[in-house]
């Protein structure tokens, strides 16, 4: 510390009298000063450059444990407490979350489902449980509210929405883009809270033509669903936080790629052991549609006696983290062959028109 002290004032002051006050010899100074950086800073020097890139790459959204899990995945073998120690020297760190506030409405006379989910939340299989809530996200022309669906097992969203309006309308654009790309079978089951949107008849039609089971969580209980919430707090803190958007198409944009592109695709989630969502279920599906996570995990009440829409390997499609995969190279569906993910809600009352738009 004091040959560096030395380094950085000898500018200012002269060597002799910097070594003569900080009790240190000008020959010790000029060797250290000589001496090339030992085998492990200039380790440490190429990995701090990494970890900055993986930082700046996942826009500051990763803190140590995810960037060690990307470094882990790039080859790199390298202790957790090591990336935490460079990542404070180089003063990175993860986002921050903000305070949970609740915002779902459930002083409405609709009739509510019981809470069939009971905070199960780790399942056995693709397409055995999913969540879903709403979201606001602001611009500076108003308000823009997100309706997701998560699939419980992957953590993947499988069908997401975006209206200027916060309506049955939106739930029901998400659960079709969802049903579109999954095609679940009988006996999912469906959780939500208890606002107006899930509890509406539209809503609850929609799930029965398709033999989905609705669960709900308890008045006032936000933990009943905790898996959609911990999603909006992530997106909150590694989208919308620190972003200005002038419109509301700028944030569609936006959400688009975070959604498809980072989240479902690329973000490690903890949940699953530091794999995305996509990996997750490809991986379920390589080793024949089991896992030793899998596998340990009893079947919930719940669960249906068939068996899930993610086939095993060999099939000509199968269907995980919202997209279609081959065995043999993945591609993405396309957004825009899904109706309605990107159209603000309409003004004219669903009735059996939104049921026809469910229904396959």
């Amino acid at each position: 510390m004091r040959f560096a002290f030395i380094a950085v004032e000898k500018a200012t002051y002269p060597v002799r009298v910097l070594c003569r006050t900080l009790a240190v010899s000008r020959a010790g100074f000029y060797a250290w000063h000589t001496r090339p950086p030992a085998r492990r800073t200039q380790q440490d020097q190429r990995l701090g450059v990494e970890i900055q890139a993986i930082h700046a790459e996942t826009r500051r959204r990763y803190g140590s444990p995810r960037v060690h899990a990307e470094l882990r995945e790039r080859g790199q073998r390298v202790g957790c407490k090591r990336v935490a120690r460079l990542m404070r020297a180089h003063g990175l760190c993860a986002r921050r979350r903000r305070r949970f506030r609740i915002t779902t409405d459930s002083n409405h006379p609709l009739a509510v489902a019981p809470n069939v989910l009971a905070r199960h939340f780790t399942v056995p299989a693709p397409d055995t449980a999913w969540v879903t809530d709403i979201t606001y996200l602001w611009t500076q022309e108003g308000w823009l509210y997100l309706a997701v669906i998560l699939d419980l097992f992957s953590r993947a969203v499988v069908g997401w929405a975006l209206s200027a309006r916060i309506t049955r309308h939106l739930t029901l654009q998400a659960l079709t883009m969802a049903l579109g790309r999954r095609r679940p079978p009988q006996g999912l089951l469906h959780h939500s809270d208890r606002g107006s949107q899930y509890a509406s008849a539209d809503y609850r039609r929609a799930l029965r033509v398709h033999g989905i089971v609705c669960s709900m969580s308890r008045r006032g209980n936000c933990w009943d669903n905790a898996v959609a919430e911990s999603f909006f707090a992530t997106v909150k803190v590694e989208l919308a936080h620190d972003a200005a958007w002038a419109t509301r198409g700028q944030a569609r944009g936006e959400v688009f790629e975070y959604i498809e592109q980072f989240y479902n695709g690329q973000r490690r989630h903890s949940a699953l052991g530091y794999l995305s969502p996509l990996t997750f279920e490809l991986r379920w599906v390589r080793e024949g549609g089991t896992t030793a996570t899998v596998a340990s995990q009893p079947v919930s009440r719940w669960s249906p006696e068939t068996t899930s829409s993610v086939a095993a390997p060999g099939a000509t499609r199968t269907r995980g983290a919202a997209i279609s995969v081959s065995p043999l190279a993945p591609s993405v569906t396309p957004i825009t062959s899904i109706p309605g993910i990107l159209e603000t809600a309409p003004r004219t009352p669903v009735g059996t028109r939104a049921a026809r738009l469910i229904t396959p």
